[in-house]
């Protein structure tokens, strides 16, 4: 064994970046035997004779925030030599499906009768064809972040996953919530349940039970707000940023928001970082803050200036955008030109920055850092 997520995780344990933790440990030896029997049954597919072979179950981990779903996910995905995969955030996904769902509709009939998933007793109906795809892309989907909270996801989920899992594909999956609960008190979610027991049936449904919040442990013990800006503010949020990846990778994400693509120039272990030119100096507005604090449990925000009339635009920005971390208890850490009360010169506007310099204070306390993050009301459903 050489390969897949328990030897990283282990790895990663004697090299002092992570602690053993026994949930982790029981959960990371369920991801390295899926990660075997994937390797196997792609394998068995791609072979010059082809011998059928029924999927694997896949994972479902759920638990509390901060309990490492995301490490583990990643180093299911990250160490392997498993090349039909993909990793994705699960509203991500759904953004590309009714992309995918928009562009069958558009094709024109003989087009679609050439496609190696149309049905013929639906032509209409774009799933197979969608599934089909999907599965030709990557066997094994990879969903972080699996909720749903859309009446629009909600109706296609179950017609969608049972095309795909037809097609062969395995699920693993992260969520804050156990498949009973998901799509909880939403609209005629009776037409929902059968998802829920189609994804029962198909995974292997972990509760993720550690005591401890992994990503406050990150922040803990060291401060979130370095100021002045200079060197060692930089290598302080780089040593910060260091810390939340916990030896993972970071990468460029995308967000969906209103048909818009919002980019993540920097993401990782469910934390984003910006520089403050990246969110205060683009045309940006409250949804999309909102948007970046319902994804990531935690926002690094570099280079923070002092801002005056000249830069009202930009302070109205951020006024928003701790609007956002506030009422989402997302952590925040960034680097500052000055204190938060200095931030803001004399001028229209000023008397608004006070409240948000007191958040900003709030935001660095241990009780804050504590406290479990919220979705706010305007969340993905608008994408």
């Amino acid at each position: 064994m050489t390969r897949g997520p328990q030897p990283r995780y282990e790895a990663l344990i004697r090299e002092g970046v992570l602690d053993a933790d026994p949930a982790q440990g029981q959960a990371v030896e369920r991801l390295q035997e899926l990660h075997d029997q994937v390797r196997d049954y792609c394998r068995a597919r791609r072979g010059w004779f082809r011998r059928p072979q029924s999927p694997p179950r896949g994972v479902y981990l759920w638990g509390g925030v901060g309990r490492g779903k995301t490490l583990l996910m990643d180093l299911f995905a990250n160490n392997t030599d498993i090349a039909a995969k993909r990793r994705v955030h699960f509203h991500e996904f759904m953004a590309d499906v009714h992309d995918r769902i928009a562009r069958w509709r558009a094709t024109d009939e003989n087009t679609k009768r050439r496609h190696k998933g149309f049905n013929r007793k639906a032509p209409d109906d774009p799933m197979a064809p969608v599934a089909h795809d999907l599965a030709r892309d990557a066997l094994v989907l990879c969903f972080d972040e699996f909720q749903v909270s859309d009446i629009a996801d909600a109706m296609i989920l179950g017609r969608l996953f049972e095309a795909m899992f037809d097609n062969g594909v395995v699920i693993v999956a992260t969520s804050n919530r156990a498949p009973d609960d998901l799509y909880k008190d939403g609209l005629n979610r009776q037409l929902f349940v059968p998802f829920i027991e189609l994804l029962k049936d198909r995974t292997d449904v972990l509760e993720l039970v550690s005591a401890r919040d992994y990503r406050l442990d990150k922040l803990t013990g060291a401060p979130v707000y370095y100021q002045p800006l200079g060197p060692a503010a930089d290598r302080a949020m780089d040593d910060a940023w260091t810390r939340m990846l916990s030896g993972g990778r970071e990468r460029r994400e995308t967000i969906r928001v209103k048909g818009r693509t919002l980019t993540i120039p920097r993401a990782g272990r469910g934390a984003a970082r910006f520089d403050f030119a990246d969110l205060m100096e683009q045309p940006l507005g409250a949804g999309d803050y909102i948007a970046i604090v319902n994804r990531y449990g935690a926002l690094f925000v570099d280079h923070i200036p002092v801002m005056g009339p000249q830069q009202r635009n930009e302070a109205r920005r951020f006024i928003n955008l701790i609007d956002a971390v506030y009422d989402s208890r997302t952590k925040f850490v960034c680097s500052a030109a000055g204190p938060p009360d200095a931030l803001y010169t004399t001028g229209d506007g000023s008397f608004e920055f006070e409240r948000t310099a007191s958040r900003l204070v709030e935001m660095q306390s241990e009780d804050y850092l504590a406290a479990e993050q919220q979705w706010t009301g305007a969340d993905e459903k608008d994408d």
